[in-house]
Protein backbone atom coordinates (compact mmCIF):
# COMPACT_ATOMS: atom_id res chain seq x y z
CA UNK A 1 0.00 0.00 0.00
CA UNK A 2 2.80 2.45 0.85
CA UNK A 3 4.57 1.59 -2.40
CA UNK A 4 1.47 2.60 -4.39
CA UNK A 5 1.24 5.86 -2.44
CA UNK A 6 4.91 6.56 -3.11
CA UNK A 7 4.49 5.88 -6.84
CA UNK A 8 1.39 8.08 -7.04
CA UNK A 9 3.20 10.90 -5.21
CA UNK A 10 6.13 10.45 -7.60
CA UNK A 11 3.80 10.97 -10.57
CA UNK A 12 2.37 14.09 -8.95
CA UNK A 13 5.88 15.40 -8.29
CA UNK A 14 6.80 14.83 -11.95
CA UNK A 15 3.75 16.89 -12.92
CA UNK A 16 4.81 19.67 -10.53
CA UNK A 17 8.29 19.64 -12.06
CA UNK A 18 6.88 19.84 -15.59
CA UNK A 19 4.95 23.05 -14.85
CA UNK A 20 7.66 24.64 -12.72
CA UNK A 21 10.22 24.00 -15.46
CA UNK A 22 8.01 25.62 -18.12
CA UNK A 23 7.52 28.76 -16.03
CA UNK A 24 11.18 28.87 -15.04
CA UNK A 25 12.39 28.76 -18.64
CA UNK A 26 9.97 31.52 -19.65
CA UNK A 27 11.12 33.76 -16.80
CA UNK A 28 14.82 33.13 -17.39
CA UNK A 29 14.28 34.46 -20.94
CA UNK A 30 12.58 37.58 -19.54
CA UNK A 31 15.28 38.16 -16.94
CA UNK A 32 15.31 40.61 -14.06
CA UNK A 33 14.20 44.14 -14.96
CA UNK A 34 13.14 47.37 -13.34
CA UNK A 35 9.79 47.28 -15.17
CA UNK A 36 7.76 44.37 -16.53
CA UNK A 37 5.05 44.28 -19.16
CA UNK A 38 1.70 42.88 -18.06
CA UNK A 39 2.52 39.61 -19.84
CA UNK A 40 5.97 39.38 -18.25
CA UNK A 41 4.60 40.13 -14.80
CA UNK A 42 1.96 37.45 -15.30
CA UNK A 43 4.62 34.89 -16.19
CA UNK A 44 6.65 35.73 -13.09
CA UNK A 45 3.54 35.64 -10.94
CA UNK A 46 2.77 32.18 -12.33
CA UNK A 47 6.32 31.06 -11.56
CA UNK A 48 5.97 32.38 -8.00
CA UNK A 49 2.76 30.39 -7.54
CA UNK A 50 4.25 27.23 -8.99
CA UNK A 51 7.41 27.66 -6.92
CA UNK A 52 5.34 28.05 -3.74
CA UNK A 53 3.18 25.01 -4.47
CA UNK A 54 6.24 23.02 -5.49
CA UNK A 55 8.19 23.69 -2.30
CA UNK A 56 5.12 22.92 -0.18
CA UNK A 57 4.39 19.72 -2.09
CA UNK A 58 7.99 18.58 -1.85
CA UNK A 59 8.34 19.14 1.88
CA UNK A 60 4.86 18.46 3.18
CA UNK A 61 3.89 15.62 0.86
CA UNK A 62 6.90 13.92 -0.75
CA UNK A 63 9.35 14.10 2.14
CA UNK A 64 6.63 12.88 4.54
CA UNK A 65 5.70 10.05 2.17
CA UNK A 66 9.35 8.99 2.03
CA UNK A 67 9.46 8.95 5.83
CA UNK A 68 6.36 6.75 5.93
CA UNK A 69 7.70 4.48 3.20
CA UNK A 70 11.03 4.05 4.99
CA UNK A 71 9.38 3.69 8.43
CA UNK A 72 10.83 6.89 9.82
CA UNK A 73 9.27 8.49 12.87
CA UNK A 74 6.52 10.92 11.81
CA UNK A 75 7.85 13.94 13.63
CA UNK A 76 7.77 17.67 13.08
CA UNK A 77 8.44 19.42 9.79
CA UNK A 78 12.00 19.98 11.01
CA UNK A 79 12.39 16.20 11.46
CA UNK A 80 11.02 15.60 7.96
CA UNK A 81 13.50 18.07 6.46
CA UNK A 82 16.40 16.61 8.45
CA UNK A 83 15.50 13.09 7.29
CA UNK A 84 15.40 14.27 3.66
CA UNK A 85 18.80 15.92 4.16
CA UNK A 86 20.21 12.64 5.56
CA UNK A 87 18.96 10.92 2.39
CA UNK A 88 21.09 13.35 0.37
CA UNK A 89 18.12 14.97 -1.38
CA UNK A 90 19.62 18.46 -0.97
CA UNK A 91 22.92 19.93 0.19
CA UNK A 92 21.96 22.51 2.78
CA UNK A 93 19.18 22.65 5.36
CA UNK A 94 19.79 26.39 5.59
CA UNK A 95 19.19 26.82 1.85
CA UNK A 96 15.95 24.85 2.13
CA UNK A 97 14.87 27.13 4.99
CA UNK A 98 15.58 30.16 2.82
CA UNK A 99 13.58 28.58 0.00
CA UNK A 100 10.67 28.09 2.39
CA UNK A 101 11.06 31.72 3.58
CA UNK A 102 10.88 32.92 -0.04
CA UNK A 103 7.68 30.88 -0.40
CA UNK A 104 6.26 32.57 2.70
CA UNK A 105 7.15 36.00 1.31
CA UNK A 106 5.37 35.20 -1.95
CA UNK A 107 2.26 33.94 -0.20
CA UNK A 108 2.04 37.02 2.03
CA UNK A 109 2.77 39.68 -0.60
CA UNK A 110 -0.40 41.36 -1.72
CA UNK A 111 1.13 44.46 -3.29
CA UNK A 112 2.40 44.11 -6.85
CA UNK A 113 5.52 46.24 -6.31
CA UNK A 114 6.58 44.13 -3.34
CA UNK A 115 6.21 40.89 -5.31
CA UNK A 116 8.55 42.23 -8.03
CA UNK A 117 11.31 42.48 -5.42
CA UNK A 118 11.12 38.69 -4.95
CA UNK A 119 11.49 37.75 -8.64
CA UNK A 120 15.29 37.52 -8.56
CA UNK A 121 15.25 35.22 -5.52
CA UNK A 122 12.51 33.11 -7.08
CA UNK A 123 14.61 32.58 -10.22
CA UNK A 124 17.63 31.62 -8.13
CA UNK A 125 15.77 29.27 -5.83
CA UNK A 126 13.60 27.75 -8.56
CA UNK A 127 16.80 26.44 -10.13
CA UNK A 128 17.65 24.80 -6.79
CA UNK A 129 14.09 23.51 -6.40
CA UNK A 130 14.26 21.87 -9.83
CA UNK A 131 17.55 20.24 -8.85
CA UNK A 132 16.12 18.97 -5.54
CA UNK A 133 13.01 17.62 -7.27
CA UNK A 134 15.16 15.79 -9.82
CA UNK A 135 17.35 14.34 -7.07
CA UNK A 136 14.24 13.26 -5.15
CA UNK A 137 12.71 11.61 -8.22
CA UNK A 138 15.95 9.72 -8.81
CA UNK A 139 16.03 8.67 -5.15
CA UNK A 140 12.44 7.39 -5.31
CA UNK A 141 13.18 5.50 -8.54
CA UNK A 142 16.21 3.81 -6.96
CA UNK A 143 14.54 2.96 -3.63
CA UNK A 144 10.99 1.94 -4.55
Amino acid sequence: MMKEKLLLDKQLLEKQLFWIDISYKECVKIGIKDKYSVDEFGKFETLCSRYSRGIDFLIRKIFRTLDEYEFENQGTLVDVVNNAHKRGLFESVDDLRIMKDVRNTIVHEYIEDELVEVFEEVLEYTAQLIQIINTTLKYIQEHK
